[in-house]
């Protein structure tokens, strides 16, 4: 994967910023014929965390949390304004949403996405609304999120459909995480 002068490859990423500064009025979808539950991971275990981020965000090649050593991660799952919720379908992890209430009066969805096996089922708008009605019974000012061109290709049409609205879009590029093996190599995205 480096290039030939050996160098790693380096990944164009478009991130878009999205807020909502009132709570929605917005009807959350719940979709049928399948057992719901949400639970808040209070704290998740290190592991589980692992489990959730990596599965969830390997196809959309979610790297920062995979480079973080267990005890930084392990600090800031635990941190009493940091919350895991995770989705369960049939008894099964289906996704996940995290709140990070550190810079209050705002609150951060930090991530939010479902399991592969799960997209196109409805579990994400439901996921989405439900998180987001978690996040304003905390009355902040404003829940932010942001997203990129790696992630799933409706994401902000999803996060605008639940009452974000884009506030700016800003250019990045990084090494490739595949070239350092924090994302298995064999990994390929739409935007190869």
């Amino acid at each position: 994967m480096p290039g030939k002068t050996g160098k790693p490859r380096m990944l164009d990423f478009v991130i878009t910023y999205l807020e909502m500064t009132e709570k929605p009025r917005i009807t959350p979808f719940v979709p049928t014929g399948m057992k719901l539950a949400l639970l808040h991971a209070e704290p998740p275990l290190l592991s589980f965390y692992r489990y959730l981020y990596n599965t969830v965000g390997e196809p959309w090649l979610w790297w920062e949390r995979r480079a973080m050593d267990d005890a930084t991660l392990k600090a800031h799952v635990e941190n009493e304004k940091v919350e895991i919720y995770v989705l369960y379908c049939n008894g099964v992890p289906a996704g996940y949403g995290e709140l990070d209430r550190r810079q209050k009066p705002e609150i951060e969805l930090a991530y939010f996405g479902l399991i592969p096996d799960f997209i196109g089922r409805g579990l994400g708008q439901y996921l989405l609304n439900t998180i987001v009605d978690i996040a304003w019974s905390y009355d902040p000012t404003r829940l932010i999120v942001n997203t990129c061109n790696w992630d799933h290709p409706k994401a902000v049409q999803t996060y605008q459909r639940a009452g974000f609205a884009p506030y700016d879009q800003k250019r990045r590029q990084v090494p490739d995480p595949r070239d350092k093996g924090i994302i298995p190599a064999t990994l390929r995205h739409a935007n190869d």
